[in-house]
């Protein structure tokens, strides 16, 4: 009786452990699944964050190629202006020129700042070359000339000066491009630079701002 009391003991406690290792091994299973399918949502939700930044970012440039190619309000246009380098005096159609004949040599634009008024024919040599102009009168207020000055001055391929003849306060023009201003915080000043400094519409890109003519 004994010796049967012992084996049923140890046939019990070897029924005990069998049934705990067989949880521990549904736990660990059960472990295990969680694990994997917290880890597949977790990389599914990089790779679908992932198409989703990818996406966002090409739907922004998209954004931003459509505004660069859609016309400033208020912005004129000029087309078929010739190029020819001459040495008489010009007769343009707007003030200020915004293309045709110009003089052989350039205005300085590397952010160059003129407090007089400056020859057109060399201006207009500078526009060919991808220099967007800033022209103000004495409409201008004082605070938004000395705006534009810092702006010109930390930007390559402006030039700056003043322009009697123009019927706004402050006239931006490039090759063919021109758009007319009240203040120097119209948010349309900043769209002509990033658009027009060495622009699509600039005949000569690349050329030299540095290297003509200062006052």
């Amino acid at each position: 009786m004994g010796s049967s009391r012992i084996k049923a003991q140890r046939a019990e406690r070897r029924a005990k452990v069998e049934e705990m290792r067989r949880a521990q091994e549904a736990r660990d299973r059960r472990n295990r699944m969680i694990t994997w399918i917290s880890s597949g949502v977790i990389v599914a939700g990089v790779i679908g964050g992932g198409w989703y930044l990818v996406d966002r970012s090409q739907d922004q440039n998209a954004a931003e190629a459509r505004a660069a190619a859609a016309p400033i309000k208020g912005e004129r246009t000029f087309k078929d202006l010739s190029q020819n380098h001459v040495t008489k005096p010009v007769d343009y159609k707007m003030s200020p020129a915004v293309g045709g004949d110009h003089d052989q040599v350039w205005m300085n634009c590397n952010g160059d700042v003129y407090d007089r008024e400056i020859a057109e024919m060399n201006a207009v040599h500078s526009l060919e070359h991808g220099a967007v102009w800033i022209t103000y009168n004495d409409k201008a207020a004082d605070t938004d000339v000395s705006a534009l000055k810092d702006k010109v001055q930390g930007t390559p391929y402006t030039l700056m000066s003043p322009y009697a003849d123009q019927s706004s306060p402050i006239t931006l023009s490039a090759w063919g491009r021109q758009l007319a201003v009240n203040s120097a915080s119209d948010p349309r000043v900043d769209t002509f630079l990033t658009k027009y400094v060495q622009g699509d519409q600039t005949p000569e890109p690349g050329a030299a701002c540095t290297g003509g003519k200062s006052a």
